[in-house]
């Protein structure tokens, strides 16, 4: 039997308990509560919510929220999207003092993004 934790659909999903910046903490102890996965939102609330969240000195939860945005759209704003999560990421390993993975994934943000500093979408 397989004794990984499971969502409704038979995919391993890890319930543990998170930090306030996504890091696993032993089960049974009071974490964060995570961003839920697959919410479709507009650009807008997106934008909105993710904001919030780095505001709040979250940005594991704001690159969650970034993901829903990247993995439910199709053309070309799907690279801005996965940007945004790659610089919310970057920003985590940072607070979490890997300063090599906040480098190499600021820097893979940043390229993402670049196509659309010209003309922003969604101001």
């Amino acid at each position: 039997m397989d004794s990984r934790d499971r969502d409704d659909q038979g995919r391993a999903r890890n319930a543990r308990p998170r930090d306030g910046l996504g890091r696993p903490l032993p089960y049974g102890s009071d974490g964060v509560p995570r961003q839920p996965e697959g919410v479709q939102r507009t650009p807008e609330e997106t934008l909105a919510e993710a904001q919030d969240l780095l505001d709040a000195g979250r940005p594991f939860h704001a690159h969650e929220v970034f993901e829903d945005a990247w993995k439910t759209t199709d053309g070309p704003e799907r690279e801005l999207w996965r940007g945004l999560a790659q610089l919310a990421v970057g920003l985590t390993h940072a607070l979490r003092g890997n300063g090599n993975g906040a480098v190499a994934l600021l820097e893979r943000g940043a390229e993402n993004i670049a196509p659309f500093a010209e003309v922003p979408p969604h101001g």
